[in-house]
């Protein structure tokens, strides 16, 4: 860890903090809700140690990056805008693309927006979210899953924070990363998860990670992240034009078996079905880990790294 460089690169109007290490071909780690570079802690090590050059940012709303304000500053354009700047400014031509979670979600449009940035991508957890032009991407949630889906909760601002600011934040660490329900979760009046009972700590999760993981959320407040999902119908709006566009990138999916978005409504029947395959022709493999939970690389770091490394190898 104390090989890792910490750094802040001007793009796209704003300050974003990196953590980097290694030589050799680039590989962008994108981080999801809640986190920040720090989830990608065996990724980097394991990376550099094999040649190559792991970079893994605090996305805008994250860690020591900056935070504008207004959820509309946080569509995917925004986003990737801000990624496509951070490989200019580090002079990368094309970088290898990796994400989990809201990472996943910013990967896939990365590759949507500009194929001719990325050699190719693993994404974890979250499968590609094509564009219905008919119904916004919240709305389409709240349809299925109801008012109480934490997704549709988070959408006011103010109340997913005022309730965030009354739980102990180590507790709810790691009860949210610990959790191997794969039920949708709901926030009926308080940020937890109803009728479930606080998972066993996980054994991946230390003492000391937890520590990290409050210490920097008490410090930054969960807003920035929290945006993302504030602005998911904004970016709906904003991407017509890409209707129907396919993703050509080449593509590795890898989800938990135990993953809440491998059991959300149709999510199993789209990903083994025609509709992945229709809409990411890049995509090569499908992998699904079994007895394995949302989050994939810190988890399951050794079986994760091997998938990277086998894909990527391959690009190199």
């Amino acid at each position: 860890m104390e090989a890792i460089h910490h750094t802040t690169v001007k793009t796209n109007g704003i300050n974003l903090h990196i953590a980097a290490v290694g030589t050799g071909p680039p590989v962008l780690l994108l981080h999801g809700f809640p986190e920040f570079w720090y989830s990608w802690r065996h990724q980097l090590i394991y990376l550099s140690s094999i040649g190559y050059r792991a970079i893994a940012p605090d996305l805008r709303g994250y860690g020591d990056s900056d935070a504008p304000p207004s959820a509309d500053a946080y569509t995917t354009l925004h986003i990737v805008g801000d990624l496509v700047g951070l490989l200019d400014e580090l002079g990368i031509e094309k970088v290898l693309l990796v994400g989990n979670d809201w990472g996943a979600i910013i990967a896939w449009y990365l590759c949507l927006f500009r194929p001719d940035r990325i050699k190719a991508a693993v994404i974890l957890s979250v499968q590609f979210f094509p564009r219905n032009p008919t119904t916004p991407f919240v709305e389409a949630f709240k349809s299925v899953l109801g008012d109480q889906f934490y997704m549709v909760r988070f959408q006011q601002p103010g109340q997913a924070e005022e309730e965030f600011g009354t739980v102990d934040i180590k507790k709810f660490f790691n009860e949210v990363m610990s959790n191997r329900d794969p039920r949708a979760p709901y926030l009926p009046g308080e940020v937890k998860f109803e009728g479930l009972p606080p998972p066993p700590p996980a054994t991946w999760l230390t003492p000391e990670d937890i520590d990290v993981y409050a210490d920097m959320f008490s410090r930054t407040g969960f807003t920035g992240g929290l945006n993302y999902y504030r602005a998911f119908d904004r970016t709906w709006e904003l991407t017509a034009a890409w209707t129907r566009a396919e993703i050509k990138v080449p593509v590795k999916f890898i989800v938990g078996d135990l993953d809440l978005t491998y059991h959300f409504p149709g999510a199993q029947e789209y990903i083994h079905g025609d509709g992945f395959k229709r809409d990411v022709p890049g995509l090569e493999e499908v992998v699904v880990m079994k007895d394995t939970s949302h989050f994939i690389n810190q988890e399951r770091p050794n079986e994760t790294n091997a998938h990277i490394h086998d894909f990527f190898n391959k690009f190199c």
